[in-house]
C-alpha cells in the first residue's frame, strides 16, 4: 500500500490564526447525557489551518470556494526546500528542484511549523516566482507560510501574480516530516458557497515505483 504523510494542521482551540482573524472555537450543541448522538458547532476563518484561497479572497471578482476546479487539488505535485530563502522565495532559491516540475509544487520554508505559537515573519514566495511557475506549466503552488505574501503587505505582489497567471494556492502546509521529492497530491477544498476560502485535509501519496 502507497505510503500517505498528513500535511494538514489540526484544527483546535489554540489553533494560531492571522492576527485579528477569527479563532477556532467549537462546542457541544448536543450531548449524549441528553440526547442518543452528540453534535458539535465550530466556529472557525475559511483560512484555518491547511486551506485553499479561492480567488475571491484577493479578486472582488474572483470566484469562491464552491467553484474552485477540484482537479488542481489532485495529482502529481513535487515538495521543495525553500528552507534557505530569506524574506520571500526566489526563484533563485529554489532553481535546482524546479527543472520540468510537475503542475502542483509545494514549498517548506520553515525549519520546523509552528503549531503552536503565530510566526509573523513567515517566508513569502516573490510575484517573479509564481510567473516562472506558472511559464513552466504549474497550476497549484503550495505553501507552509499561512500566505504567499508578507503579514505587512497592503498591495499583495504574490496574490496579484496569482490573479494573473491563473494559480491555484495552498497555505498552511506542514512539511516538516516530508522528504523532498514528488508525490501525489490530494488536498479537496469543501464546496462553501460563496466563500473565500476553505481548510483541506492535505494529503501526500508515494508515487507507485
Amino acid at each position: 500500500m502507497a505510503r500517505l504523510w498528513d500535511i494538514s494542521q489540526p484544527l483546535r482551540t489554540g489553533l494560531p490564526v492571522w492576527p485579528g482573524d477569527t479563532p477556532f472555537q467549537a462546542e457541544a450543541t448536543w450531548t449524549h447525557e441528553a440526547t442518543p448522538v452528540h453534535v458539535s458547532k465550530l466556529t472557525l476563518s475559511t483560512h484555518s489551518g491547511a486551506h485553499a484561497d479561492a480567488p475571491r479572497h484577493y479578486d472582488p471578482a474572483g470566484a469562491t470556494a464552491e467553484a474552485l476546479d477540484l482537479a488542481r487539488y489532485l495529482g502529481p505535485c513535487r515538495v521543495v526546500d525553500a528552507r534557505g530563502a530569506r524574506g520571500a522565495v526566489r526563484s533563485a532559491d529554489v532553481a535546482a528542484a524546479l527543472n520540468d516540475p510537475p503542475p502542483r509544487v509545494l514549498l517548506r520554508t520553515f525549519q520546523a511549523f509552528p503549531h503552536d505559537r503565530w510566526a509573523s515573519d513567515f517566508t513569502a514566495i516573490a510575484a517573479e516566482l509564481i510567473e516562472a511557475l506558472a511559464d513552466a506549466g504549474v497550476v497549484l503552488v503550495g505553501t507552509d507560510a499561512p500566505s504567499v505574501d508578507p503579514e505587512t503587505s497592503k498591495d499583495l505582489p504574490a496574490h496579484n501574480a496569482l490573479r494573473r497567471r491563473g494559480l491555484s494556492v495552498l497555505e498552511g502546509l506542514v512539511l516538516d516530516d516530508v522528504p523532498f521529492g514528488d508525490y501525489e497530491l490530494i488536498a479537496l477544498p469543501l464546496p462553501l458557497e460563496g466563500l473565500d476560502a476553505s481548510p483541506v485535509r492535505a494529503v501526500l501519496r508515494e508515487l507507485a515505483p
